[in-house]
């Protein structure tokens, strides 16, 4: 016996005696009589359990859910960007496009919002010593990452940087973490001056960040720039945050990972990679 009326499919989500509830797995076990026939209770199941492109994977080395075309603006997804930008943060676009003026205008509030700081703190921003600080600080925030490093090339195998040292600031707290990345990819018709590839992790890096998500605006600026068969990029960085506050741990590594087109999908491909940053 099912719980449904008769009237209504046990199939049917939208019907309006639907019933989203999963039965607890200790209830079925004691109650089976109390769960819905097993067709229902699958789909209940895989409606409640994928969520974002993730839910039951197939076998080890196989292609899984989350891919591009599956996940696209409707999906919430910074993949592909329209404007290029790779995962924009608020007012990038204006930015993008703004006139000579209006960037010597950003500039000048950013350097007399630096001069704040020092104010602030208690430090005299007129001295010898940090006249220029103000300046030193904003100039990094203006520059172009790739311009045209971007060259056509008939190579089809996978191309590496590893070892690229990283500094960033923890947004929860305004402390470093530092540590590697290496970046790779596999061209499709074009290739990325190498540079760019540790130009792309530093820019980034000079935003407030959280590891995680650096780790995947490096592989979705790489993927967006050149529009490669693959991405795949791994950073592992010791926190401040960990180390010299809370719960004080020094030497404990965090490492983080993205992996977008075929090495997501392709075991061999990945495993190649992961072998190679371990040389």
């Amino acid at each position: 016996m099912n719980n449904f009326p008769d009237d209504v499919s046990p199939l049917d989500p939208t019907a309006s005696s639907f019933d989203n509830t999963v039965p607890d797995e200790e209830q079925l076990l004691t109650h089976p009589s109390n769960g819905p026939e097993p067709s229902a209770l699958l789909s209940r199941i895989l409606t409640a359990k994928t969520r974002d492109g993730y839910g039951f994977r197939s076998g080890s080395g196989l292609s899984t859910p989350l891919t591009m075309a599956s996940r696209g603006a409707d999906g919430g997804s910074p993949l592909p960007d329209p404007n290029g930008l790779g995962w924009p943060a608020k007012s990038t676009v204006s930015r993008l496009h703004e006139t000579t003026a209006e960037r010597t205008a950003r500039e000048k509030i950013m350097v007399s919002a630096v001069r704040t700081i020092l104010e602030c703190i208690g430090e005299d921003p007129d001295r010898e010593g940090l006249l220029k600080t103000p300046d030193r600080i904003s100039f990094p925030f203006f520059i172009d990452v790739i311009n045209d490093a971007v060259f056509a090339e008939d190579h089809d195998e996978m191309v590496l940087v590893r070892d690229i040292d990283i500094s960033s600031l923890c947004e929860h707290h305004l402390v470093p973490f530092t540590g590697k990345v290496a970046i790779a990819y596999i061209p499709n018709q074009l290739v990325l001056g190498l540079s760019k590839l540790a130009r792309i992790a530093e820019t980034f890096s000079r935003r407030l960040q959280v590891q995680e998500r650096l780790t995947k605006q490096i592989a979705i600026a790489v993927q967006e720039a050149i529009k490669p068969r693959g991405v795949a990029v791994v950073m592992e960085a010791t926190h401040m945050c960990m180390t010299m506050r809370g719960v004080q741990k020094p030497g404990a590594i965090t490492v983080t990972s993205c992996m977008l087109g075929c090495f997501r999908t392709q075991q061999k491909t990945r495993e190649e990679f992961l072998t190679l940053i371990k040389r």
